[in-house]
C-alpha cells in the first residue's frame, strides 16, 4: 500500500479555452537537414491522435493529443500550468458538448485533456473546459526524498508502484538515455516539459526510442529533477511522454517530470504496457 498525505491536498477549480491553431506569417520551420517546412501539431483540437499512440512517425509538429486549453489571462495561464496534475478529471462546460468528461493528459504550452472520439464533433475552438485540478503538495510518506510533480492522486495509485526496503520501485516503458534530454532544461521542472533531441534518426531506430508511445512512462537515469532538469550522476528522473516528434534540430517527443529522487530512492522495471492510457482506462488496448 502506497502511504501518502491526499487527505490533506486541496481541490480546486481552474477553467482554459480550447485554444485556436496559430502561425507567424511566415510559418516555416527549419527541419534537420536544413528545409523549410509548414506542419500542424500544436494547439486546437487534434482529433486523430491520442494517448496510446506513437510519439513518432505523424506529418506534425510537437503534435498535441486531444485538447489544448488555455487562458488569455497571463495569471490564469500561469496557475493552469502549476496547479493542473495529470489525471485530473476535466469537464466542458460550454458548447454543444456541455457535460463531457476528459482526462487531462500533458501539460505543454497549454494543457492537454483526452476526450472521448463521440464528443471530437461536439468539441469547438473556443470551448471552456474546467478541470478538477488537485495533487500539488503530494507526498509519499514513506519515500519523503521522492518528490512527485504534477501527479494526481488518482495516476500515483493506478501505476502499480511499491515500495521494499525503503525504495520506491516503478515500471517504465522504456528507459531514455540523459544525452537526448535537450530543450526545455532551461526551464524549472515545475513548468512545461523538456524536449529529447530527435535529429540522429539512425540512433533512434538503434536503441529503440522511436517506438515511443503518447502517454508512455520513461525512467532517465543521472537527470536531477528537484528544481530544474540537469545531468547529475546518481540521479534519477521518472517522465511522461505528452507531446509528439519535431522536425526542429534539437527538439522531439515532450517528456513532462512526475518524480525526482536518486538512485537509492527509485529503482524502475521494464513494463511495455506503462503507460498513462491504460492506467486511466482512456483505451481498452494500446
Amino acid at each position: 500500500m502506497i502511504r501518502t498525505n491526499e487527505d490533506q491536498l486541496v481541490e480546486i477549480a481552474i477553467a482554459g479555452d480550447i485554444a485556436a491553431p496559430a502561425f507567424a506569417r511566415g510559418p516555416f520551420l527549419p527541419d534537420n537537414d536544413g528545409l523549410a517546412v509548414v506542419r500542424p501539431g500544436m494547439y486546437g483540437y487534434v482529433y486523430n491522435v491520442r494517448v496510446g499512440d506513437p510519439a513518432f512517425g505523424w506529418q506534425g509538429d510537437h503534435v498535441e493529443p486531444g485538447a489544448s486549453i488555455d487562458h488569455t489571462d497571463g495569471g490564469v495561464h500561469h496557475a493552469l500550468h502549476y496547479l493542473t496534475c495529470m489525471g485530473n478529471e476535466a469537464v466542458v462546460t460550454t458548447g454543444l458538448a456541455a457535460g463531457a468528461k476528459g482526462i487531462v493528459v500533458g501539460e505543454h504550452a497549454r494543457i492537454l485533456v483526452d476526450f472521448d472520439p463521440e464528443v471530437h464533433d461536439l468539441l469547438s475552438v473556443g470551448d471552456t473546459i474546467q478541470i478538477k485540478a488537485k495533487g500539488r503538495g503530494l507526498k509519499l510518506l514513506d519515500v519523503p526524498n521522492v518528490e512527485l510533480k504534477k501527479m494526481s492522486p488518482e495516476l500515483l495509485h493506478a501505476m502499480n508502484l511499491s515500495i521494499r526496503d525503503g525504495t520506491l520501485h516503478v515500471p517504465v516503458a522504456m528507459e531514455l538515455p540523459v544525452k537526448v534530454m535537450a530543450s526545455g532544461a532551461e526551464l524549472n521542472s515545475e513548468y512545461v516539459d523538456q524536449d529529447l533531441t530527435s535529429g540522429d534518426r539512425s540512433y533512434m531506430r538503434e536503441s529503440g526510442i522511436d517506438q515511443l508511445r503518447l502517454g508512455d512512462i520513461v525512467a532517465i537515469d543521472d537527470a536531477d529533477h528537484y528544481w530544474g532538469r540537469g545531468y547529475r550522476k546518481g540521479f534519477r528522473a521518472i517522465a511522461l511522454c505528452i507531446h509528439g516528434d519535431s522536425v526542429m534540430t534539437g527538439h522531439g517527443p515532450g517528456i513532462l517530470t512526475l518524480m525526482a529522487g536518486t538512485a537509492e530512492d527509485i529503482e524502475w522495471t521494464i513494463d511495455p504496457q506503462a503507460n498513462i492510457a491504460r492506467y486511466l482506462n482512456i483505451r481498452e488496448t494500446l
